[in-house]
């Protein structure tokens, strides 16, 4: 699969439109789930793999080597770590964890109603 980058045909955009090509590239396997774990602090190449629950470590490479192809993420000293960049994008995707746990309440919420309807008419 091609690197996505934005102005080149990506899955969802025969024109490559930068948002496009954003989502296609976190919308890989494991992408958003290394992303997460760089954003909490660097960590070696070993400690990925271990925070991402044993990622392969095939997968692991090929996902580090888009991510640093893309300016998300560079290698450093003591391993690998967001770039200035990467935090710039994650400070937009961390809102979405308060939405999850809103959508999760909601769901909850849904299911007790419906259960308790489901009740309420036998």
């Amino acid at each position: 699969m091609p690197l996505p980058l934005p102005g080149l045909p990506v899955r969802g955009s025969k024109t490559g439109k930068p948002i496009m090509a954003l989502l296609d590239l976190l919308g890989r396997n494991w992408t958003l789930g290394i992303f997460w774990n760089l954003s909490q602090n660097p960590c070696t190449f070993r400690e990925l793999q271990n925070r991402c629950e044993n990622i392969s470590p095939t997968l692991l490479n090929n996902r580090l080597k888009e991510l640093q192809a893309t300016l998300f993420v560079q290698k450093q000293a003591g391993g690998y770590a967001l770039t200035e960049l990467g935090e710039e994008l994650f400070n937009h995707m961390k809102p979405l964890e308060g939405f999850s746990s809103l959508w999760q309440q909601q769901l909850a919420d849904s299911q007790q109603s419906q259960v308790a309807q489901h009740h309420h008419k036998d």
